[in-house]
Order: C-alpha cells, then structure tokens, then sequence
C-alpha cells in the first residue's frame, strides 16, 4: 500500500452539510484531553487516561500526522477521525503482508447520537478513496460497543473476522472504495 504519508499533511479541510474535518490546532488541546480522559470514551479503548497524565503529556497541538483530522462543529472540537497503517504483525489483517489503513475514530459523548460519526467518516473514507484509490480500510471494533458495530455496517464494512483480544470479542472488518464488477 501506499504510505499514509500520500494523504495531505496538513490535510486540506474537508467541509460538509455540518461539519469540517481539519488539521489540528492548539486550541484544540482541550478537547482532546476532555476526549481522552471521558470514562464513556473509554469504555471500549481500554478506559479514560488520568487528566493529569494527558495534561503532561500532550504537546501543544495534538495528533499531528498525516491521515489524522478534527472534527469540528460551529467551530469547536467534538471528535477525530485517524487512518493508520496496520502493520505486518498484527493478528487481523485483509492481505498477507498487511499495511491495510486502519480507520479509528472518538467522539466526545455530547456528540454521540446524531449523525455526526457518520457523517464525518463518510467523507474521510472519501478522502481516502480519492487520495489511495482501491486501498482498503480496515476497522476494528469490541462486538459489545453497539454504537460502533453500527456505525460499521452503516459505513459498508464487511465482516472478515471474530475473535478474542484484550479480554473481549472484537469484529474486524474491511472497506473498500472499488465496486466489485458484475
């Protein structure tokens, strides 16, 4: 697969009916330490980061990679959107030698419930295909996060695989922007 590095850096911002998916900026930083340090957030990722581990820690504009974005609403951060290259090693992957974009997603839980993930991932994916035409998206989730199973399916991931990791069942499933010939 082609380097995730392809993807614009900083991304061009990508608007659409209600929101805009951007780069980072400091004055983000806030929300990513109320996004990370949520115990809803958490729920599913391994539980919330200590606030004042997020405060030391962060630099002063987080997530500042290629493939990453903030989403925002009439201006302020609610979530972020991030593809990563999967690698080699992982246990789920699509091809033998893996390097499969890994789409990863939070959202702060007043944003939860209204379309806004959807929405947002739809034009990232959209993004991706025009950036890496062909290349597959993989998404992996825990089979107990409802709202994320969802959201999977509503996206058009299909199920590759079940299995046990980190204490749970998790579903890895695969995207990909070329239609299959009839």
């Amino acid at each position: 697969m082609t380097e995730l590095g392809s993807m614009s850096r900083p991304p061009a911002p990508i608007r659409t009916e209600r929101l805009v998916l951007r780069a980072s900026e400091s004055r983000d930083r806030a929300a990513f330490i109320e996004l990370n340090a949520s115990p809803e957030v958490g729920t599913y990722i391994g539980g919330p980061r200590p606030r004042d581990e997020l405060e030391r820690a962060l630099p002063e504009v987080p997530g500042r990679h290629p493939g990453f974005f903030v989403v925002e609403l009439d201006g302020a951060m609610i979530g972020t959107i991030e593809f990563n290259r999967r690698d080699a090693e992982h246990r789920s992957q699509v091809r033998p030698n893996a390097g499969e974009a890994d789409l990863g997603y939070l959202f702060l839980p007043e944003a939860w419930g209204c379309g806004y993930a959807a929405e947002a991932c739809v034009a990232a994916l959209g993004r991706f295909a025009d950036a890496l035409p062909g290349g597959p998206v993989v998404l992996c989730t825990r089979t107990a996060n409802d709202r994320s199973m969802r959201l999977a399916a509503k996206l058009g991931f299909a199920e590759v695989q079940r299995f046990e990791e980190w204490g749970a069942e998790q579903w890895f499933g695969v995207w990909s922007s070329v239609t299959p010939s009839d």
